[in-house]
């Protein structure tokens, strides 16, 4: 259970898979960029398809430590979309400039895609939405994506995690907040 994880990872007595930091569990985004880096730049010597173009890179999340994801796929020389449902973390994100952009029409992405795929230009969209909705929409376009990747606490959809697909944030926000209570 949920609270369960919460309780135990407050005592120090477990932690939940991730890249950085171990026992420590958050040392922000900063700490995980070169892991990230040498991650997309290893995953894209692997890839055989595709060596003339500019690769593309999707993911989700932009809370806590995930801004690394769209700062390594820039310096990995890729095009990143980093899909966030709370528009407070995405602002954020765009402010420290973690991403180059915020776009919130799936429209409009798949034409700035297309544009930095045709100039080879590594860009990084913070889209504001549901990966779901960015997965989908790419497939429809028919557009490749190399590497995809989540950055979403998925075992704690309620406090940071993932947020179903057509259930808006401030909804899962106020169930964050009657569960607290």
């Amino acid at each position: 259970k949920t609270q369960d994880l919460e309780k135990f990872n407050i005592l120090g007595v477990t932690q939940y898979g991730q890249m950085t930091a171990g026992s420590f569990m958050y040392i922000g985004p900063q700490g995980i960029v070169h892991g990230t880096t040498i991650t997309i730049l290893n995953a894209s010597r692997l890839l055989k398809h595709n060596t003339e173009e500019i690769k593309l890179f999707v993911s989700s999340g932009l809370g806590g430590m995930s801004g690394a994801q769209p700062k390594a796929a820039k310096i990995s020389g890729i095009i990143s979309i980093t899909a966030e449902v709370n528009k407070k973390a995405i602002e954020k994100r765009f402010k420290q400039g973690w991403i180059d952009e915020i776009i919130t029409n799936l429209n409009t992405l798949i034409k700035k895609i297309k544009k930095a795929k045709k100039g080879k230009d590594p860009k990084a969209f913070g889209f504001h939405g549901n990966i779901i909705d960015v997965w989908q929409k790419l497939y429809e376009e028919n557009i490749f994506v190399d590497i995809g990747s989540d950055q979403t606490s998925l075992h704690n959809p309620w406090a940071g995690g993932y947020y179903p697909v057509g259930l808006p944030f401030e909804i899962i926000a106020l169930k964050l907040l009657e569960t607290s209570s």
